[in-house]
């Protein structure tokens, strides 16, 4: 079964009520909060507004930031969402990719490795005190000390989660640890620390798939691909409508239009491209930003029943 999720965060709470309202309507998975602090809303707050208006669809973040995030907060967080929404929270959670939210809290972002031993260590802590655990961590790139999450407890025996990480390592441990991946194929960070090059191109695709598999091998259940979706245009000329990212983003009109990260097309073409990118690259679940929740309404049907 393929599946689509909605990113989005209030700017008005009347707005925001309705949104989720449409999107459970609709038939979207579950309704994701960006979580940049600074730039945009609380998203657990956010999301627990969303809980008192929806009753099925799930609600999580969409990615914390391991960076500046303490496990024994976003367990808090997400434990009360998942209490307050009856069972549907869900955590994603990432490394960190942008400086200013480091300097914000306090902190110089640390090179690459060092965000992804923090963001290995907060995730292990987080899923700990979800669990119930008692967690005691002291190194230089986490400390807990005797730390509990007694009240509230999950109403979920298990919190899923997801891990989105265009990175090698973090990728192999998400393909061990996580039921969710989430494949956005960023690169390298530029200089305005919130864009990024792209790596989606196939062999691309293929080397970051390949480290999730490596990191999988052996489970019985192997984590759930999910494509982060960069823009959604339904129409009839798919050439037109991805010129401008091809020229972004250095790729040629038939690179993009083949991979999961863009749905450009007809209704028909998009509903093709879903079924060959769940042949091609095991990718059954979307992440979609706000402005697609009306434009790709009559696929979630179409797609959900793709055998």
């Amino acid at each position: 079964m393929v599946t689509f999720s909605l990113q989005a965060s209030p700017s008005d709470a009347a707005g925001w009520i309705e949104l989720a309202r449409r999107a459970e309507a609709a038939g979207y998975d579950a309704l994701l909060a960006a979580d940049h602090p600074g730039a945009v809303a609380a998203p657990f707050v956010a999301l627990a507004a969303a809980a008192t208006a929806t009753s099925s669809i799930g609600l999580g973040s969409y990615v914390s930031n391991a960076g500046v995030r303490e496990p024994m907060l976003l367990a808090a967080d997400v434990a009360t969402l998942d209490l307050l929404s009856g069972g549907r929270a869900r955590l994603g959670i990432g490394a960190g990719h942008t400086p200013a939210e480091w300097r914000a809290v306090g902190r110089e972002r640390p090179d690459v490795a060092g965000r992804i031993r923090r963001a290995v260590a907060v995730i292990e802590a987080t899923r700990a005190l979800l669990d119930g655990d008692e967690v005691t961590v002291d190194t230089a790139d986490l400390a807990v000390h005797g730390a509990r999450l007694e009240r509230p407890r999950p109403v979920q025996r298990r919190i899923p989660l997801t891990v989105g990480t265009a990175n090698s390592a973090l990728l192999r441990w998400a393909g061990a640890h996580a039921d969710v991946v989430g494949l956005a194929g960023f690169g390298r960070t530029l200089a305005d620390g919130h864009s990024h090059e792209v790596r989606w191109r196939e062999a691309e695709i293929e080397a970051q798939l390949a480290q999730v598999a490596a990191g999988a091998e052996g489970r019985a259940e192997p984590p759930e691909l999910e494509a982060l979706v960069q823009q959604v245009v339904v129409t009839d000329d798919a050439e037109a409508a991805a010129a401008e990212t091809a020229k972004e983003t250095g790729l040629t009109v038939a690179e993009l239009l083949a991979t999961p990260f863009v749905l450009i097309g007809t209704e028909d073409e998009i509903v093709a491209a879903v079924a060959t990118h769940r042949r091609r690259w095991g990718v059954t679940r979307y992440v979609v930003r706000r402005d697609a929740l009306d434009a790709l309404a009559p696929v979630l049907p179409r797609a959900a029943a793709l055998t």
